[in-house]
């Protein structure tokens, strides 16, 4: 029993190493284009990984490691999230110029492609906090096919 429950399991990746890619060589790499191409980025995997609902777009940055989504609230075309836990912590505390634009590109595009019309999102750093929100908005007059 004990060794089904092993192998059930999957390893984590180690948070040092994701931080290495993340924060390190990627913005070594795109330089100050790294906002704009990792909002692009997270679209592009939300397009890959399309989620039919924010229960799921939680349940994805769960398991992606990327952080604890939750819904704070929901209006007519806008909703605003919140994200933190340990690697939020984490990488609010480690660096001065992190960025959340790969989360808010992916939000964005699921909730675009769950609405059916074009969406765009903004992130807003809490440092204090430890938490990032994210404020979607779309218009409804402004359909996708």
């Amino acid at each position: 029993m004990e060794q089904k429950k092993e192998e059930a399991h999957q390893p984590s990746v180690p948070i040092f190493g994701y931080e290495m890619l993340r924060d390190i060589l990627i913005p070594d790499i795109l330089g100050k284009h790294t906002p704009d191409i990792l909002y692009w980025g997270g679209k592009q995997l939300a397009r890959k990984f399309p989620l039919q609902s924010t229960e799921e777009i939680s349940s994805f940055f769960d398991e992606a490691g990327w952080g604890s989504l939750t819904l704070l609230e929901q209006k007519r075309n806008e909703m605003t999230f919140e994200l933190n836990g340990p690697v939020i912590k984490r990488r609010l505390s480690l660096k001065t110029d992190v960025n959340f634009k790969l989360e808010t590109g992916f939000i964005a595009e699921q909730i675009q492609l769950q609405r059916k019309c074009v969406a765009e999102a903004a992130d807003e750093l809490h440092k204090r906090s430890q938490s990032v929100k994210v404020v979607v908005r779309w218009d409804d007059k402004d359909r996708i096919e």
